[in-house]
C-alpha cells in the first residue's frame, strides 16, 4: 500500500466548551478522489481547517507523505501542500483571470507589473491544466464552473498536488456538474488528488472510489464507494435506518376535492411562456427541470421577485402582486429564496431578528415591537424547527448551513401562508436538517397549505403530489407521486419530448 498523501489521526479539537471534533480520521491516498460525507456539525469543515493549515489540532497529528505537516507560520509550505476550493469564490471579481493567477506575485520588470509576462504565464499555467478560459477575461464574467477551474488551476501553480472540493456543484447545473467531473479526471490522472465534499450523494458515486464519513464529530467509516450501497452511507451518515425514514415520509394522498388554492393561467416573461398551473390546498407540487428551463424564474414570480410580461396568478381567487415581495407577503405568500447567503439571511442580525422580520406588524403597535412578543415568537420558531442554537439572541452568523436554512423556512412559516414556495430548500445542507426541513413541508401539507417546491434534488421532489417539469420555459410533463427516477430525469433532461 502506498503512503497516504495526507493523514490525519486521532484528531481532537475544542473551541471552548464545544467540541468540533472527538475523534477524527482520514487517509487519502495519492491520485484517487476521496469524499467525506456527513451531516452539517459533523465535524468536515473543522477537519479541512486542520489538514489546510487553518488551525491546529489540540490533539492527534496530519501528516503529507508519511512527514509532519507544516508549521501553521510557513504559509508557503502549507500553499505547496494543500489548497482549498470553496463554496464562495475566492478570486477577486473585478480582477482579470491572469491578475487573479497570480495575485500578490506578478512578475516584475524594473520595479513595476509586467503585464505581458503575466498574461503569458497565465496562458501557459492554464494550457498546463487543460483549462480553456481566456486569460485576460474579467472573472465575473466568467461561469462558475471556470471560476473554480481558475481556483485550481491557481492552487496547482504553488505545487499543491492534493486540492479540497467544498461543495463545488451547488451552483451548477447537470451539464457544468459532469464537465467539472471530467476535468477531475482528466486532473486525476495528471496526478492531483481530490478531497471531495458534497451532501449530494450521488455525486460521491460519480466521482470518488474512496468515502470518509463523519458523524457527531467522530469518524464512523472509510470503506470504498463500490463496497458502500447508498442506503448503507446514509445510515452511516444519519445514524437511522431507511425504514425509519420512510415511515415519516409517508402521507396521504390530496383529495380531489380539495379546493384550488393558487390558479396560474397563461404566465409568461422572457424565462417561461404560456405556464398554466394549479396547487390545492394541503398539496404540494415539484416543479423541475435543468437550469435556464424557466422554473426558478417561475417561483420567483409567484413570490414577488419577479414580474411577467403576461398571463395572471390567483391565491384563493385573488390577484397574486407581482413584483413586490411585500405585497406578496401581505396576499399570504411565504418563501424560502435559492440564495440563503444573498436573500435569505441578515448575517449581521440574531437568530431570532431574522426568524420575525417579516411579521413585525403583528409583534407591536404603532411601529413599535414587543420585544418580549419577538423573542417569545422566535423562540416558539426555533423549537418548531429545531434549530440548534443558544437561543433567540445568537447571531445567526455562528449557525451551521443546516441550522441557518431551518432559520430561512422559519421566517416562511412565521406569516402562516397560504402559499410556500421553496427554492432548492436543501441546497448545500446535510442529511439530518435536510430530513428536518422537508418535514415542516409535511406540517404545511397537513395544515392545509398549499406548497410548490422547486429543486434539483430527486429527494426533494419526492415529498411531492406530482412533480411539473419545465422545458426551455415550457411545462412539458406531469408525474404523479411514485415516479421513477429514470422517467422524471428524462423529462427534465429533454429525453422524451424532443
Amino acid at each position: 500500500m502506498s503512503t497516504p498523501l495526507v493523514e490525519a489521526r486521532g484528531i481532537v479539537k475544542r473551541y471552548g466548551p464545544t467540541t468540533a471534533l472527538a475523534d477524527g480520521r482520514l487517509t487519502v491516498l495519492p491520485g484517487e478522489s476521496h469524499a467525506l460525507v456527513g451531516r452539517n456539525g459533523a465535524g468536515k469543515s473543522t477537519l479541512v481547517t486542520l489538514i489546510t493549515g487553518l488551525q491546529a489540532p489540540d490533539e492527534g497529528t496530519v501528516r503529507f507523505d508519511g512527514e509532519p505537516a507544516p508549521s501553521l507560520a510557513d504559509r508557503d509550505a502549507w500553499r505547496r501542500k494543500v489548497a482549498c476550493v470553496y463554496q464562495k469564490p475566492t478570486v477577486v471579481p473585478e480582477l482579470t483571470v491572469a491578475e487573479n493567477l497570480f495575485i500578490n506575485r506578478q512578475p516584475l520588470h524594473r520595479g513595476f507589473i509586467s503585464w505581458r509576462r503575466l498574461k503569458a504565464h497565465a496562458a501557459e499555467l492554464l494550457a498546463t491544466w487543460d483549462v480553456h478560459v481566456d486569460p485576460e477575461a474579467r472573472t465575473a464574467d466568467l461561469r462558475v464552473e471556470d471560476r473554480q477551474m481558475v481556483e485550481i488551476a491557481r492552487a496547482l501553480s504553488f505545487g499543491a498536488r492534493f486540492i479540497v472540493l467544498d461543495e463545488p456543484t451547488a451552483q451548477l447545473d447537470n451539464r457544468e456538474i459532469e464537465r467539472l467531473f471530467t476535468r477531475m479526471r482528466a486532473l486525476q490522472d495528471s496526478g492531483v488528488t481530490f478531497l471531495f465534499i458534497s451532501h449530494h450523494l450521488q455525486e460521491v458515486y460519480e466521482v470518488c472510489q474512496t468515502v470518509t464519513v463523519l458523524r457527531d464529530a467522530r469518524w464512523i467509516t472509510t470503506a470504498p464507494v463500490a463496497d458502500l450501497p447508498r442506503r448503507a452511507l446514509v445510515e452511516a451518515m444519519a445514524g437511522e435506518t431507511a425504514a425509519q425514514r420512510e415511515d415519516r415520509a409517508a402521507h396521504d394522498a390530496v383529495p380531489a376535492h380539495a379546493p384550488v388554492a393558487l390558479d396560474v393561467q397563461g404566465l409568461t416573461s422572457s424565462s417561461y411562456e404560456a405556464v398554466d398551473l394549479t396547487v390545492r390546498r394541503g398539496e404540494v407540487v415539484g416543479l423541475a427541470g435543468i437550469s435556464g428551463s424557466g422554473k426558478t424564474e417561475l417561483a420567483e414570480t409567484l413570490a414577488g421577485l419577479r414580474t411577467p410580461s403576461g398571463g395572471s396568478a390567483r391565491l384563493n381567487g385573488e390577484p397574486l402582486p407581482f413584483g413586490d415581495v411585500r405585497a406578496s407577503l401581505t396576499a399570504g405568500v411565504g418563501c424560502v429564496p435559492r440564495d440563503r447567503h444573498g436573500q435569505g439571511l441578515v448575517f449581521g442580525m440574531t437568530i431570532g431578528d431574522n426568524a420575525t422580520m417579516s411579521v413585525l406588524d403583528r409583534l407591536g403597535r404603532l411601529g413599535f415591537v414587543g420585544t418580549d412578543r419577538r423573542r417569545g415568537l422566535a423562540a416558539e420558531l426555533i423549537d418548531r424547527l429545531d434549530i440548534h442554537a443558544e437561543g433567540p439572541d445568537q447571531p445567526v452568523s455562528d449557525l451551521s448551513g443546516g441550522n441557518a436554512q431551518k432559520v430561512v423556512m422559519a421566517r416562511a412559516l412565521a406569516s402562516d401562508p397560504r402559499l410556500l414556495i421553496l427554492i432548492n430548500p436543501t441546497a448545500g445542507v446535510d442529511v439530518k436538517s435536510k430530513e428536518s426541513l422537508l418535514a415542516r413541508v409535511d406540517s404545511a401539507r397537513e395544515d392545509g397549505t398549499a406548497v410548490l417546491v422547486v429543486s434539483d434534488e430527486l429527494d426533494d421532489l419526492r415529498r411531492c403530489d406530482r412533480v411539473l417539469v419545465l422545458f426551455h420555459g415550457r411545462l412539458v410533463a406531469e408525474h404523479p407521486a411514485g415516479w421513477r427516477d429514470h422517467e422524471l430525469i428524462a423529462s427534465i433532461e429533454g429525453v422524451d419530448h424532443g
